[in-house]
């Protein structure tokens, strides 16, 4: 099995060089967020993740979650893991210190989220899904609901679901037929079921707050008829104290290709009489609240995609490291040599190893814009940073994610047939990355929000802003008067130049054939993804070309970073033109055959 040790190192530069981390630290509230604190921090989470989390990943695995009787148990250790977690404040780290949390700044929990992530992904899910609902409740909860729920479920001692998908209504939520019946005295009675719940139910803490989309009786057809609901798993008292067991029950639980030990329930609410809950913010505006929900849940699905990728790096490298095979390329009855002699070895973790360092740069610098769109003391800022977030969310999450399908099986392959073994535990990244680009909202699902909602809608004027900061980088690049940094920026600026094809056509088109607009929007979205990417990696390959000819820091750190940024334009910014051509000219082939036809 593999070891895990969080790349506290490149965080710390894309943390400081990139996402701005001096300028978080200024932001109201954050005055206390010095280097020091954030280093210390990095550690202690590397500590946690490599020494509690990382060595229950494989036998979670092998375990898995196990459901009887209507109870989960997790995985042995599991359990206890959850509560020093819990008890270390890991689950405080970016709460509300109005209710118990250390309001530390969103970039410092995203790079502690990726260690939660890579060296346990099927865990992090639980406090994943807690923090949205606890953004849910912060936002639109009573403040009755707040101060009930949220000290417990920010301290660790109850954790929290989003109950959203039935049997019939996946991605449709319009189709949702869960019901609310009012009681007269401010309480509902649920009635449903709700499928694919992750962390439903388990052992690891004595409540759960569920949050639940349902119809009331007088409820308009459609999304706009559907309302939000909290509904404990415990009753909980006035005094704050567990009551009766609510009529909410896990009847079972998924057998899935990944993710074994996080177990995916199926809920009932409402066979014994009706489970209790009480309305969240107003009635028939459920979807728009649990949208809060699913941004904090896309971004931190996209750091998944960025975790398992790293972890499969981490992996492949070492094997290749260890495994003695062949001779030198053209060398006749050389020595035996590792296979990182080998160049093809090298391409698959040169190509793991840049597209990993370029979502790593990405989401903290969307992390960052998060801070700056809560905390900046000037409202245009704030909106600016917004409306780029909001720009990249979708590219975050279903960028990162199909980059990890494709990270760890480059893993894989690296392991040679080894890697198809289960034992080596390269194809448990492998597994787990498989149902990213599904929950929380499909690729398609980001791809259509992104060229429907994120750019058409707005007539391209954000991503218009975010092309000239990329400009500005390439010609920065271009007068460096270096020649790895001239290649990149020749690279980086037809990648641009792609982007702004692909945005034309779309702006162009949406509105007048939505059905051909759509056919590119993945492609579009895996564009927008790789030259953002790009952006990222030329800026850093300015900061390392400074560091050098200052002689700060580490020599051999920099000049990696010079070769990876080469590596990743080479190598992916180079794919931007072709990804432009199928967006503007795909859609023919794709939308011509009759039903009957395939």
């Amino acid at each position: 099995m593999s070891n895990y040790s969080a790349p506290i190192r490149d965080m710390q530069f894309v943390m400081r060089e990139l996402a701005g981390l001096d300028e978080v630290a200024q932001l109201p509230g954050n005055e206390e967020v010095s280097p020091d604190l954030v280093d210390a921090i990095l550690e202690e989470a590397d500590k946690f993740a490599s020494g509690v989390l990382a060595p229950l990943n494989w036998t979670g695995d092998q375990e898995g979650a196990k459901w009887n009787d209507g109870a989960v148990a997790t995985a042995p250790g599991w359990k206890e893991a959850y509560t020093q977690f819990a008890e270390s404040g890991w689950t405080a780290l970016a709460g509300d210190p109005n209710y118990g949390g250390q309001g530390l700044p969103k970039l410092l929990s995203t790079a502690v989220m990726e260690m939660w992530k890579s060296a346990n992904m099927a865990f992090s899910l639980c406090p994943m899904l807690t923090t949205g609902a606890i953004e849910a409740l912060l936002l639109r909860g009573t403040d009755e609901q707040k101060a009930m729920y949220l000290p417990k479920m920010i301290s660790g001692e109850w954790t929290g679901t989003m109950n959203l998908t039935e049997p019939q209504a996946g991605s449709d939520l319009a189709a949702v037929r869960t019901k609310a019946e009012p009681q007269g005295d401010g309480s509902y009675k649920i009635f449903g079921q709700k499928i694919f719940i992750t962390y439903g139910d388990h052992d690891m803490t004595d409540n759960i707050i569920h949050l639940v989309l349902a119809r009331l009786p007088d409820a308009p057809e459609g999304v706009k008829g559907i309302s939000l609901f909290v509904v404990p798993k415990f009753m909980v008292n006035a005094d704050g104290s567990l009551g009766a067991r609510n009529d909410v029950h896990c009847v079972s639980i998924e057998h899935k290709l990944g993710i074994h030990a996080s177990p995916t329930c199926v809920l009932a609410f409402g066979d014994k009489g009706g489970a209790i809950g009480t309305l969240v913010g107003e009635p028939n505006r459920g979807l728009e609240y649990m949208f809060i929900m699913m941004n904090e849940a896309r971004f931190a699905v996209g750091m998944e995609g960025l975790a398992l990728s790293e972890r499969a790096y981490q992996h492949a490298l070492q094997y290749a490291k260890d495994r003695v095979q062949g001779t030198d390329a053209g060398v006749r009855g050389g020595p035996k040599v590792n296979i990182l002699h080998h160049a093809d070895v090298r391409r698959l973790l040169m190509n793991m190893k840049s597209k990993t360092e370029a979502m790593r740069a990405l989401a903290y610098v969307v992390g960052a814009a998060f801070d700056k769109a809560h905390n900046h003391p000037d409202e245009a800022v704030r909106a600016q940073n917004q409306a780029f977030v909001d720009l990249m969310i979708p590219v975050v999450k279903g960028w990162c994610t199909e980059n990890s399908i494709d990270v760890t099986s480059d893993g894989v392959q690296v392991h040679g047939g080894m890697g198809f073994i289960e034992e080596t535990g390269a194809a448990q990244h492998f597994r787990d990355s498989r149902i990213t680009t599904i929950y929380e909202g499909t690729t398609a699902i980001q791809a259509n929000d992104l060229i429907g909602r994120k750019i058409a809608r707005e007539n391209g004027v954000t991503i218009a802003g975010v092309i000239k900061t990329m400009r500005a980088v390439e010609a920065e690049l271009a007068a460096a008067g270096d020649a790895a940094l001239g290649a990149i920026a020749k690279s980086l600026g037809a990648g641009v130049s792609a982007l702004e094809e692909a945005v034309a056509y779309i702006l162009a088109t949406y509105s007048q054939d939505i059905k051909a607009a759509s056919v590119g929007s993945v492609p579009f979205l895996k564009l927008l993804g790789i030259v953002a990417g790009g952006w990222q990696m030329g800026r850093a390959a300015l900061v390392a070309k400074r560091k050098l000819e200052a002689g700060e820091g580490e020599a051999s750190f920099y000049k990696t970073k010079i070769v990876t940024a080469r590596f990743y334009a080479d190598h992916v910014l180079a794919q931007a033109s072709g990804l432009a051509y199928t967006i503007v000219n795909g859609a023919a082939g794709a939308l011509e055959l009759s039903e009957e036809q395939f």
